[in-house]
């Protein structure tokens, strides 16, 4: 283990982090929406991952894939002949090979320290992992993801960005106000989440960081989800209501997509590697 960021990410998904409560691991209870009424949205937002993945390729690398807890996560590498999975956790690669057995190459440990071949990999994907590296190493990481794809091919991250309508909100003074109000009205086990995400190093870069990438990839930024799912469920009724709500804002992504991007929570990167 090479830093603080990534014991801390080792050590909550090593205990707690993929406990399971049925099918449903503790990081999915912390981190996702699981409402009835959100599930359609949830999973059109996951599946837009897939619009960008090549439709066919011998080898793909999944970053920190956990144990691909996500139905709409089976079906990036459904056309692939290898998927390599990456993870500091043993149980959630343990797990992943329990879903994909032999189609799958599970390698343990830190990303940084894995030898991968140059130019190997026909396509690249990380969710929600780049923010929780060091702000100082993320830029390796993503070079590194970029150096191992071949020419041609994309590298697809999921990212947060930090300079959102709900923040620039929620920093203001009644706001704030309010947010402390509230967070005394928290139930024990609301707390006791929200304790264990905390736990977790994250520090995502504004959206234009990734421009810097332009010397060695073609780079496009496209809405990935607009709403962290604590923001989701605050603004979205889990009902009937809410389904529409939640149609309709994703039919605004899909038309605004420069809006969302710079706006909202999660922007998905695409850096199509150059050719040689």
């Amino acid at each position: 283990m090479t830093n603080n960021a990534e014991e801390r990410v080792s050590k909550f998904y090593n205990t707690v982090g993929w406990e399971t409560e049925g099918e449903i691991t503790e990081d999915a209870k912390i981190w996702e929406d699981l409402r009835e009424h959100a599930g359609e949205y949830v999973s059109k937002c996951r599946l837009r991952v897939l619009r960008h993945i090549p439709e066919s390729g011998e080898n793909i690398l999944d970053m920190a894939s956990g144990p691909i807890q996500y139905k709409e996560y089976l079906q990036y590498s459904m056309n692939f002949t290898k998927r390599y999975c990456v993870d500091l956790s043993s149980t959630a690669l343990e797990s992943a090979k329990n879903k994909i057995g032999d189609h799958g190459v599970f390698l343990h440990g830190s990303f940084f320290d894995l030898p991968l071949e140059d130019n190997y990999f026909d396509c690249a994907v990380s969710l929600h992992t780049i923010y929780h590296m060091d702000k100082d190493r993320q830029e390796e990481a993503v070079r590194k993801l970029i150096r191992v794809t071949k020419p041609g091919k994309p590298v697809i991250v999921v990212y947060s960005n930090p300079d959102t309508i709900v923040s620039s909100l929620m920093s203001s003074l009644p706001l704030r106000a309010i947010r402390k109000a509230g967070n005394l009205l928290k139930k024990p086990a609301e707390e006791k989440k929200e304790e264990q995400g905390e736990s977790l190093y994250f520090h995502p870069h504004p959206v234009e960081w990734w421009n810097r990438f332009s010397d060695v990839a073609g780079i496009k930024i496209l809405p990935w989800r607009s709403f962290s799912s604590t923001t989701q469920k605050r603004l979205m009724p889990d009902n009937k209501i809410g389904g529409m709500m939640f149609n309709l804002l994703f039919n605004l992504e899909e038309r605004y997509p420069a809006f969302f991007v710079k706006h909202f929570k999660y922007p998905m990167i695409i850096l199509t590697k150059k050719q040689n």
